[in-house]
């Protein structure tokens, strides 16, 4: 393991969170139950306690390193619009659990719990991929305090053959393997699932810093979130359309959740979603092409409803 002043990883862990901090976030911890501790990045309270407010926007995110790595492009685009607040989900980062609850919903919960803990009543939610199946879970328990969901690659909608249909696509066994890698092999095989445009070189001593910094923390934790999940266990998707807007956006070559399951979640979630395909990306539209990412989802936050 390379130590932190010669980990390219930490090196850049690093400049995301200065990233954050010129945006004007800060870093926060807030107990949103006796049990659940959420970390997050928001506003600086002080600025709160003064009386200045813009339209709240919580990302969040998905599955594999924590929230800075995943939002760095939104959180520089959109703070200066919105409050942003980017709470790191229960297991990753310093948000933490005595409750022995791993489903979506709880991850739903003490998202939900978090928006009230630190006062803000309505805003809008943006979740990728496991953040998008929390983000709609916050939004059909909560329609009141949910203005607007963006949900981006995100197989809200999978059922029992889509992970396995995914399991074939990586020639892995265990979904785990996949999405919380521990070998070179396995991270290159989930890259390459990920991401439309592969990286050019990969060295190993790389690929293993990123498994180190980035996927060795709790993976206790985060193979029971796995197996937490209630989506994908049935034959059939069961989900509750959104009387609200909401955005769905999608790389035309994601490899994890395939476009197909895009335009069968448009027709799930009712009559007030709106679908958005990404041309030559995969399942991280919002880092591969950031600025068309970010222009979507501005044109559809912004508009009158």
């Amino acid at each position: 393991m390379l130590p932190s002043f010669l980990s390219p990883v930490a090196l850049y862990g690093s400049y995301l969170r200065r990233c954050f901090f010129a945006a004007g976030l800060s870093p926060q911890t807030v107990a949103v139950d006796d049990d659940t501790t959420m970390h997050f990045w928001g506003p600086d309270p002080a600025r709160s306690c003064a009386g200045e407010f813009k339209p709240a926007l919580v990302l969040i995110h998905g599955f594999g390193p924590i929230a800075t790595w995943q939002w760095r492009r939104q959180v520089q685009f959109f703070s200066p619009k919105f409050d942003v607040y980017v709470p790191d989900l229960v297991f990753f980062g310093e948000s933490t659990t005595r409750s022995a609850d791993r489903t979506e919903v709880f991850q739903a919960t003490a998202v939900a719990r978090l928006m009230e803990k630190v006062g803000v009543k309505r805003y809008s939610l943006m979740g990728t991929s496991y953040g998008g199946i929390v983000a709609y879970n916050v939004a059909r328990m909560w329609p009141e305090r949910v203005e607007k969901a963006v949900i981006a690659s995100s197989g809200v909608n999978m059922r029992r053959r889509d992970g396995e249909a995914l399991l074939k696509r990586a020639k892995l066994e265990k979904t785990e393997d996949l999405m919380l890698p521990a070998t070179a092999k396995n991270l290159r095989t989930l890259l390459r699932l990920a991401i439309f445009k592969q990286p050019n070189v990969m060295p190993e001593f790389f690929l293993n810093d990123l498994i180190n910094k980035l996927y060795s923390e709790k993976r206790k934790e985060k193979m029971e979130l796995l197996k937490g999940l209630t989506i994908g266990r049935d034959d059939e998707a069961k989900l509750s359309p959104l009387d609200k807007d909401v955005l769905l956006v999608w790389g035309d070559h994601d490899m994890i959740f395939p476009f197909g399951m895009a335009a069968e979640l448009k027709e799930l979630l009712g009559k007030k979603v709106r679908l958005e395909v990404m041309k030559n990306t995969g399942h991280v539209p919002q880092t591969e092409k950031p600025a068309l990412f970010n222009e979507i989802v501005n044109n559809f936050l912004c508009e009158a409803s």
